[in-house]
């Protein structure tokens, strides 16, 4: 049975960036993208595209992905087009960078139900930029449909998704009727490399772009539920102690007095 997928991908700063290149904006309590260091899709949701892609080669149908954002990449953006999927979809508005958890939860559930027709929506189970976890949640308590987390395994079969579950020690195997969310982790596997022949199909596809408007919403319903009260970089400290002693013996007794005096040991 051919399986309409919908997901959900995000456009974050690179989690490898290094934190001298890190800006924080005092007045919008914002990371600031580096001007040097290109953007990343977010670890996560190129898991999430990797699980509809198999269900894709396995049974066939349609995956289109999902994107809210202020100032989108391109080649950054179309990365799921090259991988395979089918159709990308952008929401592009100044607005986006003040958007809270729950407003780009609202935006993706509008957009999804514009859309129409879908079988599954799936998503990465957290973006690595806050890592607060709780949009696809509010996506599908927004479209009314069931939500399974943490997933490791997707497989559809008829009209039910059964998904694996990530646990520490164990897993879980749920079964739902679709349509419905899963969100998946990395223990799902490695996402497939773009292949050149995807790369260039991909630079043919047009995205398909869509303000708030054309969703049927603006800034009054999109106000933020959660105030940012403070965004700061943590401060870190150095500093080099030379233990000394009348022999190596003497340096080791000291040094462990030390270790324990801090608690290390």
């Amino acid at each position: 049975m051919p399986v309409n997928i919908i997901v959900t991908a995000k456009q974050v700063i690179d989690p490898e960036t290094p934190a001298s290149s890190l800006r924080l904006n005092a007045q919008t309590k914002r990371m600031e993208t580096p001007p040097n260091v290109p953007p990343v899709i977010n670890g996560f949701d190129e898991n999430a595209v990797e699980a509809a892609l198999r269900i894709k080669d396995a049974q066939g149908g349609k995956v289109t992905v999902i994107s809210v954002g202020k100032a989108f990449v391109t080649d950054v953006v179309k990365k799921p087009l090259s991988m395979g999927c089918d159709e990308l979809v952008l929401i592009q508005d100044d607005a986006a960078d003040t958007f809270d958890g729950y407003a780009t939860a609202q935006v993706l559930a509008a957009a999804i139900k514009k859309i129409g027709t879908y079988d599954l929506v799936i998503c990465g189970r957290q973006a690595s930029d806050f890592d607060q976890a709780y949009v696809p949640l509010g996506i599908a308590e927004l479209l009314g449909i069931p939500c399974v987390t943490i997933g490791q395994k997707v497989d559809v079969k008829d009209k039910n998704v059964t998904v694996g579950r990530a646990f520490a020690d164990s897993t879980e195997v749920v079964e739902s009727p679709m349509p419905a969310l899963v969100t998946v982790s990395n223990e799902l596997g490695q996402p497939r490399y773009p292949s050149l022949r995807g790369i260039m199909a991909a630079g043919r596809k047009q995205p398909i772009s869509w303000k708030l408007a054309d969703l049927g919403l603006n800034a009054a319903q999109l106000e933020a539920k959660v105030e940012m009260l403070e965004l700061f970089i943590p401060a870190r400290e150095k500093k080099c102690e030379i233990i000394d002693g009348e022999n190596e013996e003497d340096k080791g007794r000291k040094l462990a007095l030390k270790l324990r005096e801090a608690k290390l040991i």
